[in-house]
Protein backbone atom coordinates (compact mmCIF):
# COMPACT_ATOMS: atom_id res chain seq x y z
CA UNK A 1 0.00 0.00 0.00
CA UNK A 2 3.05 2.26 0.87
CA UNK A 3 4.45 1.60 -2.28
CA UNK A 4 1.65 2.60 -4.26
CA UNK A 5 0.80 5.98 -2.61
CA UNK A 6 4.70 6.66 -3.47
CA UNK A 7 4.39 5.89 -6.49
CA UNK A 8 0.78 7.55 -7.23
CA UNK A 9 2.62 11.10 -6.06
CA UNK A 10 5.09 10.73 -8.08
CA UNK A 11 2.71 10.28 -11.12
CA UNK A 12 1.41 12.67 -9.92
CA UNK A 13 4.58 15.28 -9.84
CA UNK A 14 5.48 14.16 -12.81
CA UNK A 15 1.91 14.87 -14.84
CA UNK A 16 2.37 18.76 -12.77
CA UNK A 17 5.62 19.43 -13.47
CA UNK A 18 4.79 18.00 -17.42
CA UNK A 19 2.21 20.28 -17.56
CA UNK A 20 3.73 23.48 -16.57
CA UNK A 21 6.73 22.65 -18.44
CA UNK A 22 6.51 25.69 -21.74
CA UNK A 23 7.81 23.54 -24.89
CA UNK A 24 10.65 25.39 -26.39
CA UNK A 25 11.07 25.12 -30.35
CA UNK A 26 14.21 23.00 -29.61
CA UNK A 27 11.92 20.78 -27.34
CA UNK A 28 9.08 20.92 -30.37
CA UNK A 29 11.81 19.49 -32.84
CA UNK A 30 13.22 16.85 -30.81
CA UNK A 31 9.38 15.70 -29.75
CA UNK A 32 8.58 15.74 -33.76
CA UNK A 33 11.71 13.76 -34.10
CA UNK A 34 10.47 11.14 -31.55
CA UNK A 35 7.43 10.74 -32.63
CA UNK A 36 8.72 10.28 -36.21
CA UNK A 37 10.69 7.16 -34.46
CA UNK A 38 7.74 5.72 -32.44
CA UNK A 39 5.25 5.60 -35.35
CA UNK A 40 8.11 4.26 -37.63
CA UNK A 41 8.58 1.71 -35.09
CA UNK A 42 5.08 1.21 -34.83
CA UNK A 43 4.55 0.43 -38.67
CA UNK A 44 7.58 -1.94 -39.09
CA UNK A 45 6.35 -3.79 -36.20
CA UNK A 46 3.37 -4.56 -38.11
CA UNK A 47 4.93 -5.01 -41.64
CA UNK A 48 6.74 -7.95 -39.51
CA UNK A 49 3.44 -9.05 -38.29
CA UNK A 50 1.88 -8.88 -41.82
CA UNK A 51 4.33 -10.70 -43.50
CA UNK A 52 5.09 -13.39 -40.59
CA UNK A 53 8.66 -12.53 -40.04
CA UNK A 54 8.41 -13.97 -36.21
CA UNK A 55 11.94 -13.17 -35.07
CA UNK A 56 11.63 -9.69 -36.63
CA UNK A 57 8.71 -8.78 -34.84
CA UNK A 58 9.89 -10.80 -31.20
CA UNK A 59 12.53 -7.98 -31.26
CA UNK A 60 10.00 -5.53 -31.45
CA UNK A 61 8.31 -7.03 -27.70
CA UNK A 62 9.47 -6.56 -24.19
CA UNK A 63 9.79 -9.82 -22.14
CA UNK A 64 6.64 -8.60 -20.02
CA UNK A 65 4.76 -7.32 -23.55
CA UNK A 66 0.58 -7.71 -22.80
CA UNK A 67 -1.83 -7.84 -26.25
CA UNK A 68 -5.18 -7.56 -25.98
CA UNK A 69 -7.76 -8.28 -28.80
CA UNK A 70 -11.26 -9.84 -29.36
CA UNK A 71 -9.55 -13.30 -27.66
CA UNK A 72 -8.45 -11.76 -24.29
CA UNK A 73 -5.05 -11.14 -23.35
CA UNK A 74 -1.75 -12.89 -24.92
CA UNK A 75 1.75 -12.55 -23.65
CA UNK A 76 4.99 -12.61 -26.01
CA UNK A 77 4.45 -16.73 -26.68
CA UNK A 78 0.94 -16.57 -27.29
CA UNK A 79 1.14 -13.41 -29.41
CA UNK A 80 4.41 -15.32 -31.53
CA UNK A 81 2.33 -18.47 -32.46
CA UNK A 82 -0.82 -16.80 -33.11
CA UNK A 83 1.36 -14.64 -36.28
CA UNK A 84 1.33 -17.65 -38.88
CA UNK A 85 -2.51 -17.94 -37.96
CA UNK A 86 -3.03 -14.63 -39.53
CA UNK A 87 -2.57 -13.33 -43.51
CA UNK A 88 -2.52 -9.93 -43.76
CA UNK A 89 -3.16 -8.53 -47.41
CA UNK A 90 -3.08 -4.58 -46.89
CA UNK A 91 -3.10 -2.37 -44.13
CA UNK A 92 -3.84 1.62 -44.37
CA UNK A 93 -2.94 3.53 -40.95
CA UNK A 94 -4.88 6.96 -40.29
CA UNK A 95 -5.06 9.68 -37.89
CA UNK A 96 -1.63 8.58 -35.72
CA UNK A 97 -0.97 10.37 -32.55
CA UNK A 98 2.03 9.84 -30.43
CA UNK A 99 1.61 11.00 -26.25
CA UNK A 100 5.21 10.88 -24.37
CA UNK A 101 3.98 10.62 -20.97
CA UNK A 102 7.67 10.11 -20.14
CA UNK A 103 11.10 10.56 -21.49
CA UNK A 104 11.56 6.60 -22.01
CA UNK A 105 7.46 6.18 -22.42
CA UNK A 106 5.49 6.51 -26.09
CA UNK A 107 1.45 6.02 -26.19
CA UNK A 108 0.43 5.44 -29.81
CA UNK A 109 -2.98 5.86 -31.16
CA UNK A 110 -4.56 5.69 -34.74
CA UNK A 111 -6.89 3.65 -36.79
CA UNK A 112 -5.58 1.04 -39.21
CA UNK A 113 -8.29 -0.62 -42.15
CA UNK A 114 -7.33 -4.32 -43.12
CA UNK A 115 -7.88 -6.99 -45.18
CA UNK A 116 -7.03 -10.03 -43.21
CA UNK A 117 -8.07 -13.63 -42.36
CA UNK A 118 -7.85 -15.19 -38.94
CA UNK A 119 -7.52 -19.00 -38.95
CA UNK A 120 -9.20 -18.28 -42.74
CA UNK A 121 -12.17 -16.34 -41.01
CA UNK A 122 -12.09 -13.09 -42.56
CA UNK A 123 -11.00 -10.06 -40.05
CA UNK A 124 -11.12 -7.34 -42.44
CA UNK A 125 -12.34 -3.87 -41.62
CA UNK A 126 -11.46 -1.10 -39.56
CA UNK A 127 -9.77 -0.88 -36.09
CA UNK A 128 -9.10 1.25 -32.95
CA UNK A 129 -5.36 0.39 -32.15
CA UNK A 130 -3.24 1.74 -29.30
CA UNK A 131 0.26 0.64 -28.14
CA UNK A 132 2.72 1.53 -25.25
CA UNK A 133 6.17 1.31 -26.25
CA UNK A 134 8.86 1.98 -23.91
CA UNK A 135 12.47 3.12 -24.09
CA UNK A 136 15.09 0.97 -22.20
CA UNK A 137 18.62 0.51 -23.09
CA UNK A 138 18.54 3.13 -25.84
CA UNK A 139 15.81 0.37 -27.75
CA UNK A 140 12.02 1.29 -28.16
CA UNK A 141 10.30 -1.95 -26.93
CA UNK A 142 6.42 -3.07 -27.93
CA UNK A 143 4.97 -3.30 -23.73
CA UNK A 144 1.72 -3.25 -24.53
CA UNK A 145 -0.80 -3.58 -28.21
CA UNK A 146 -4.61 -3.54 -28.09
CA UNK A 147 -6.90 -3.42 -31.23
CA UNK A 148 -10.56 -3.45 -31.31
CA UNK A 149 -12.85 -2.83 -34.45
CA UNK A 150 -14.60 0.25 -34.91
CA UNK A 151 -18.58 -0.11 -35.18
Amino acid sequence: MKRQVIICGVALATAVSTCFAAPTPARQVKTAQREKAVVALEKVATEAFKNKQVETFKKYLAPEFVGLDAGGFKNVDAELADVPKYDVRDNSFADMRVAFPSANMAVVTYQVTTQATHNGQDTSGTYNVASVWTKRERKWRLVFHTFMKSQ
